[in-house]
């Protein structure tokens, strides 16, 4: 990056139980976006558990954040604390408010729904939760990748890398984003064609949310109380 090259600040919401690929996943995309500056943020500065038990550090407080360019959420399993977090939603309002794109990668739109950013707005979000969306006025798409106007959202978890190559065709043109898909070979194969209510089957599907059904049923009544309150 040269002098002259505009600063980007890009910030990700770092909260405990965050779901670490739907943050790191674009992250790692969009660092190599010309001037891009990464910022993990938080409300301290303290080391942040993952849902998958190990941590990650935080690089700025919500009260040091620089004004970003870019607001992302990843969602995870602590999504559901951080609807009725105060200090959490007054962040995601206020940088939301003036951030070029505000965006979200899985259940992370609904944090954004609960903040009030998507209230007549399109948005992807994993398949499990998207129906929710509706209660905060925001209308779900079944897709990897939906932008609304400057809201750009990626569905569940790994389409978080194509959320990043999105936006970083829209920050810095497609040919950079293609040189990156490159140079990440990222090439997706997977061994198995189960990656979507769809190609599961109603069976399989059935299955994974009866394995869920303690915390949906948690996270549902955490959706109703804030909806009622917007």
């Amino acid at each position: 990056m040269s002098d002259s090259t505009p600063s980007i600040h890009i910030g990700f919401l770092l909260f405990p139980n965050v779901t670490q690929l739907d943050l790191t996943g674009p992250a790692q995309v969009l660092s190599r976006v010309p001037g891009a500056k990464v910022h993990l943020i938080w409300k301290n500065t303290e080391p942040v558990v993952t849902d998958v038990g190990f941590t990650i550090n935080p690089t700025v407080s919500f009260a040091e954040a620089p004004t970003l360019d870019v607001l992302c959420v990843p969602g995870g399993l602590g999504m559901g604390d951080q609807l009725n977090d105060a200090e959490t939603i007054a962040f995601l309002q206020r940088q939301g408010a003036t951030a070029r794109y505000v965006t979200s990668v899985c259940n992370g739109s609904l944090l954004l729904g609960a903040a009030g950013l998507l209230k007549g707005y399109k948005s992807a979000c994993h398949w499990m939760w998207r129906q929710y969306l509706l209660q905060f006025g925001a209308e779900p798409v079944a897709a990897r990748v939906v932008r609304d106007r400057n809201r750009l959202s990626g569905g569940g978890v790994t389409a978080g890398i194509d959320f990043g190559l999105t936006l970083a065709a829209e920050l810095a043109g497609e040919e950079l984003a293609k040189s990156l898909q490159l140079m990440f070979e990222y090439d997706p194969q997977p061994p198995f064609d189960c990656g979507s209510p769809e190609k599961a089957g109603s069976e399989r599907v059935a299955r994974v949310l009866a394995l869920q059904e303690k915390r949906i049923k948690i996270v549902e009544e955490q959706i109703q109380r804030v909806a009622l309150a917007l």
